[in-house]
């Protein structure tokens, strides 16, 4: 790695994107030296700058965050990968564990926060939000108790976008799903769940903090 960190920035909202650059070039020993605004879009500037760490959200279009960190993965298995999102569920951000990223804070946390995440990461270590640590920690107690923790990982990624106001056919065409398939995995779902509706899936992954209103 050289002297100094090089950073991609990757979430939607560019307003957000010059905040994070501002707050890290601020510093002496990082460097912003690319951006995305969708999840296929940090797909491919990561093969173009390949940076040292990926700052990434879970939330933005086309396959968003998640997919892109599993694609990105199973290309990249050494990518070092921040999450850095709104979301502070435990259940998603064991999830992205599950995916391998390095590290996840929350963007309720404060700004120092983000710089501190990236220097441990480029340093080898892992980094998570001390808030969400512990609640990842009390779900892991509550074990099979807890009602997400009997799905996988990519159930809750569908179960996710669902919540999100996405049709069958885009979430399958973003995932490169059948929508056959997709619709099989909601059947399961709300078996595991024992929800009958759609409408009653949806308010119940916003109750768990899937989804952001």
């Amino acid at each position: 790695m050289s002297a100094r960190i090089r950073v991609m920035l990757a979430d939607d909202h560019a307003v957000v994107r010059a905040g994070y650059r501002f707050l890290l070039e601020n510093v002496q020993d990082i460097d912003v030296v690319a951006e995305a605004a969708s999840g296929e879009e940090a797909l491919a500037q990561f093969e173009a700058v390949q940076p040292d760490i990926l700052v990434i959200d879970l939330t933005m279009p086309g396959i968003g965050g998640m997919e892109a960190i599993r694609r990105l993965r199973a290309t990249h298995p050494e990518a070092r990968i921040l999450v850095f999102s709104m979301h502070e569920n435990a259940a998603l951000v064991e999830h992205a564990l599950q995916q391998g990223v390095a590290g996840y804070i929350s963007k309720n946390s404060s700004p120092e926060s983000l710089v501190t995440a990236v220097r441990r990461i480029a340093a080898g270590h892992m980094y998570i939000d001390s808030e969400l640590a512990q609640s990842l920690v009390v779900q892991q107690s509550r074990g099979p108790r807890e009602v997400l923790s009997g799905l996988s990982p990519r159930e809750i990624q569908i179960l996710r976008l669902f919540a999100e106001a996405r049709g069958v056919e885009e979430i399958a065409e973003s995932l490169s799903l059948s929508t056959k398939t997709i619709a099989n995995y909601l059947t399961q779902i709300k078996d595991k769940l024992n929800v009958s509706s759609s409408a009653e899936l949806v308010r119940l992954a916003i109750s768990k903090g899937l989804v952001t209103l």
